[in-house]
């Protein structure tokens, strides 16, 4: 597959992504930091070369369930939001995950709570990754940490969507999406005909053609028994997704005395705070998760076993780092470090960070 290279924004990296992967529609609402996903699709105009469609509605609210309605269809549907877009989405998100629609949801995080700032946060970690909808339901979750990511997991996010029937949260920050970065783009994917959604995605609903019988999608149930079934099914899909795609990066943790736990931009802060610990003969290691949920438990479970310490490092009031303790199973010293509001932490405060609650504390 021929590859391009392009200097782009990370907003603009999930847009063009979207096209190249045969996304079949965008229904979306601008807010700042991620409003150029929609601004890069309207002016590259997918509709004229791959047929996808791309339409500004009138909310949030009415753009998530443009969603269920496209995505109940087995087509390649998404939207993009930022924090608070993203609140006003949940009640959409749930119907999805009960209806088992697969789909690709991005939020670009911004600072909070309420309508906050337009700078970087990482503080929807809970909402995203504990549900912030009703009912027992999870969000495949991928953390881009760069530009490219933010393109490649698109192409990642449709592959796992349509594999487990779920949507996937792609949870970036206003950082990653506004950074400019060298990307690879590959050629462009066309798109399933009716005749191949009916052969890999047998659940849709679009119409009654003479092939199949008509489906209806729903995520209502009213008798209890059957709903708790749904829930046994759910459950053991989430299993799976723990079982078969966790994803996570480990950095110089092979003779880790101490170890950073952060996820997108702070994982390259981290990443930074790891060469000034070893310039000072601190041994530190970086472990990163590449999906939030399904959360990298076991490798954390394997450093608290022989590590001295963990730093969950955040944009957040400290989310993450619940996980973090519970992965690691108390059997190592957990601190967490974080700004937030909007705040970046710099790569030195990480440093003294570890110094002061790891080394020192």
């Amino acid at each position: 597959m021929a590859k391009e290279l392009k200097l782009m924004k990370g907003n603009e990296a999930i847009a063009e992504a979207a096209i190249r992967s045969g996304c079949d529609g965008y229904f979306g609402y601008p807010i700042t930091p991620q409003s150029e996903v929609m601004e890069h699709l309207m002016a590259e105009q997918p509709w004229e070369k791959t047929g996808m469609v791309v339409l500004q509605a009138e909310s949030e609210v009415a753009s998530i369930n443009m969603v269920y309605g496209g995505a109940a269809t087995g087509k390649k549907v998404m939207t993009s939001s930022s924090s608070p877009g993203m609140s006003l989405m949940q009640e959409g998100v749930t119907y999805l995950a009960g209806a088992e629609l697969p789909c690709l949801l991005v939020n670009v995080m911004r600072g909070g709570p309420g309508l906050g700032t337009i700078q970087p946060s990482q503080a929807d970690y809970f909402q995203t990754v504990k549900g912030g909808g009703h009912g027992d339901y999870q969000l495949y979750t991928l953390a881009p940490a760069s530009v490219q990511e933010m393109y490649d997991f698109v192409f990642k996010a449709w592959d796992i969507a349509f594999k487990y029937r779920n949507p996937v949260m792609i949870l970036s920050d206003g950082a990653i999406g506004q950074v400019m970065e060298k990307v690879y783009v590959t050629d462009y994917i066309p798109r399933w005909t009716n005749e191949e959604i009916a052969k890999n995605a047998p659940w849709a609903a679009f119409g009654k053609p003479a092939y199949r019988d008509h489906n209806i999608v729903t995520s209502l149930e009213l008798d209890s028994a059957k709903q708790e079934m749904n829930n046994h099914r759910f459950q053991a899909k989430y299993r799976e997704m723990e079982k078969n795609d966790t994803l996570y990066e480990e950095i110089m943790c092979d003779d880790a005395e101490y170890v950073f736990v952060a996820y997108g931009s702070c994982a390259r802060i981290a990443h930074k705070a790891v060469q000034l610990c070893r310039e000072k003969g601190i041994k530190a290691g970086l472990l990163r998760p590449i999906t939030l949920f399904p959360f990298p438990t076991a490798p954390i479970k394997a450093l608290a076993q022989r590590v001295k310490g963990m730093l969950s490092v955040e944009m957040s009031a400290g989310q993450m780092v619940q996980d973090v303790k519970l992965a690691s199973e108390f059997k190592c010293k957990v601190e967490y470090f974080g700004r937030y509001g909007g705040m970046i932490p710099t790569p030195q405060e990480v440093v003294e960070a570890l110094e002061n609650k790891l080394i020192k504390g």
